[in-house]
């Protein structure tokens, strides 16, 4: 099991009994500059105060369980307009929106996206860029976040 999995099975049941959506995570490794970076909503939105509660519920954790040796900084944040997307079912929520992907692999010459996600399924995403569609198998997503319009 991946560190990104071990974290969010810590972490996510506590988040979510606080009332709050548990958006995704990510760590960062950079010796003693690491970051854990943790996203949480909430209808409505979340503020300074709500981060500060989480924040010290997940310290709470982190000393219990250990999971990372070594020094890091946690954050914990909104997930913003720009949103990163980390699970399927966060990408279907934004289907038909426009979002940034970032491929692991070439993917038909490329592995940069930046379009309207027409198609959400199981294995993965359908994105049109410059009039091309492109299929990105989940597996293959570096990394995605939404484009806000406004």
């Amino acid at each position: 099991m991946r560190l990104e999995e071990k974290l969010e099975n810590a972490l996510k049941p506590t988040i979510e009994s606080m009332g709050f959506e548990f958006w995704g995570l990510e760590y960062i490794s950079a010796g003693r500059h690491s970051t854990l970076r943790l996203f949480v909503d909430r209808e409505g939105g979340i503020n300074v105060d709500d981060c500060a509660d989480i924040s010290h519920q997940v310290s709470a954790i982190m000393d219990v369980e250990d999971p990372i040796s070594g020094a890091y900084n946690l954050e914990v944040s909104s997930p913003g307009l720009d949103r990163q997307l980390f699970k399927p079912e966060q990408f279907a929520r934004y289907q038909g929106q426009t979002v940034q992907i970032r491929s692991a692999v070439d993917i038909l010459g490329r592995k940069r996206f930046k379009g309207k996600m027409l198609k959400v399924d199981d294995q993965g995403v359908e994105i049109e860029v410059d009039g091309e569609i492109y299929p990105i198998p989940f597996d293959e997503i570096e990394k995605a976040n939404l484009v806000p319009e406004f």
